[in-house]
């Protein structure tokens, strides 16, 4: 008798315990999943000048593996790196490293943050197509972001398109950030930059205004085979820049590859990928697939992969 009292309480906890188990799966499907380098659920934040790329790298990483949801959250570089602080969004996709004192505020909440290259990206300047001057010297540009040139006929006397107008995709954005930097700019940039709210509206304002001169990630307008790519250049004209040390103006060079990946080009940036798990979790995943797999990607799209070897052919003509 005793027998068959243990061998039904027996009976009884193993049917509790597979209650227990399908009453909580029932409450999370994905509860019995531990989140690894390929499955799990996460937010990542993207400097919203990144999104073509993001999206391209996400669609490809999805496909592969299917219990992989990674949510983007596309915002101003600024806005990224308050939500990475914050502990928002697990990774980001930004141009800017973080500096020694955020650093530290992570490590002191035991964060080892890792940040990885997964390209080399550009600032591009855009006109409208009717503007005659579509090349520029870096020192012109640079007058303009000083104050210095605020009409288009002191870089040519018969550029009759008026007093400039420049245009940012938003005033939190990497390229104002990238621009102040470079130019080394002590006080606020000139009345007549303006922002925009993304890279497209910036376009837009440009192919309606003679006067303009729009700043975009090269991404949006590098990827030949886009649809997306080729409408907004036939809608605006990409500037031609001289190189860093040209002042004569001798030498032109658009944001192409080549130019970019050996720094002819003088308006190059970094694009990092910057993770704060303290596992190797899902954003590690993905940062992984970029920088192997993924490189195909930003090389397809004009840019210049970080890991992968460019190809550059140099052409003379007699």
């Amino acid at each position: 008798m005793k027998r068959k009292t243990i061998r039904l309480s027996m009976t009884g906890l193993t049917v509790l315990l597979v209650v227990l188990v399908l009453a909580a799966c029932n409450r999370n499907p994905n509860a019995v999943l531990e989140e690894n380098a390929t499955r799990g659920d996460i937010k990542i934040g993207v400097d919203e000048s990144f999104t073509l790329l993001a999206e391209a790298e996400l669609y490809v990483f999805h496909t592969i593996y299917r219990q992989a949801h990674i949510t983007p959250l596309y915002k101003p570089e600024l806005e990224v790196r308050d939500d990475f602080m914050n502990d928002s969004i697990r990774m980001m996709i930004t141009t800017r490293k973080l500096s020694e004192d955020e650093v530290e505020y992570l490590k002191a909440k035991q964060i080892n943050p890792r940040t990885t290259t997964i390209a080399y990206d550009g600032l591009a300047f855009v006109v409208n197509n009717r503007n005659r001057d579509s090349i520029l010297i870096y020192n012109e540009v640079k007058d303009i972001f000083r104050g210095k040139i605020i009409n288009w006929n002191q870089i040519n006397a018969s550029n009759k398109s008026g007093k400039i107008t420049v245009v940012f995709d938003n005033n939190k954005s990497s390229s104002v950030r990238f621009i102040v930097e470079k130019f080394g700019i002590q006080d606020s940039l000139p009345s007549y930059c303006l922002a925009a709210n993304n890279n497209e509206e910036v376009i837009n304002f440009v192919e309606r205004n003679v006067n303009a001169l729009g700043v975009v990630a090269v991404n949006w307008i590098s990827d030949q085979a886009d649809s997306l790519t080729r409408g907004f250049l036939n809608r605006v004209t990409v500037a031609g820049l001289s190189s860093e040390y040209d002042t004569e103006g001798i030498s032109f060079y658009k944001p192409y590859q080549a130019y970019i990946a050996d720094k002819t080009y003088p308006l190059v940036r970094e694009v990092y990928a910057i993770n704060r798990e303290t596992f190797a979790g899902l954003g590690t995943g993905f940062i992984k697939y970029m920088s192997i797999e993924g490189q195909r990607i930003v090389l397809k799209m004009g840019m210049v992969p970080a890991t992968m070897p460019v190809r550059v052919v140099r052409t003379h003509t007699e």
